[in-house]
């Protein structure tokens, strides 16, 4: 069953996000739906107001009026969800809900991959993927927050930093 969920995007008034969340939440504990509704996200970004008094640091909702539901489709999810006060319905077309693609899902940062890599900084690594393929480097910086590693590259006799994601490049022995 697990593998069947997906993410879902329910609708809800304007300030009402927190109180459908808590909702969707308390009801799968009441009716012990955890294997079918396994998580639920408001998504919010960290933002620095600039005010009177100085910079103040706030938690931001992304998608203000939406909420992440990671989910089995059923009847009984679904009318669970569709029915908790606050909550206008599932986005997709007429009654019927679109689940979000794995795409959107790494786009928004909803849930968080692991990314194990077999290179470390001033490691030589051959290009896998893109215009440089097959081109042979060394690993100057990776910042895993973005998943991006920067290689320096021997070109027309210079060193060219280029950055590409972390899944381009592979560890080669020389």
């Amino acid at each position: 069953m697990a593998e069947s969920a997906k993410w879902y995007v329910v609708h809800t008034y304007s300030g009402y996000e927190n109180t459908v969340a808590a909702s969707i939440e308390k009801a799968v504990e009441n009716r012990n739906m955890h294997d079918l509704i396994q998580e639920v996200s408001i998504p919010l970004e960290t933002v620095t107001e600039i005010t009177d008094n100085g910079p103040k640091t706030v938690e931001r909702k992304v998608f203000p009026g939406y909420v992440l539901v990671k989910m089995v489709m059923t009847d009984e999810t679904w009318h669970l969800v569709r029915n908790v006060r606050g909550a206008t319905g599932f986005v997709g077309s007429g009654n019927k809900a679109i689940p979000l693609s794995d795409e959107e899902i790494a786009a928004l940062g909803v849930e968080k991959r692991e990314v194990v890599i077999g290179y470390a900084v001033g490691d030589n690594v051959r290009i896998t993927d893109g215009a440089l393929k097959s081109y042979l480097g060394t690993v100057d910086e990776i910042d895993m927050e973005h998943e991006k590693v920067r290689i320096v590259v021997s070109m027309f006799g210079r060193e060219t930093p280029v950055e590409l994601d972390l899944d381009q490049v592979e560890p080669v022995e020389l």
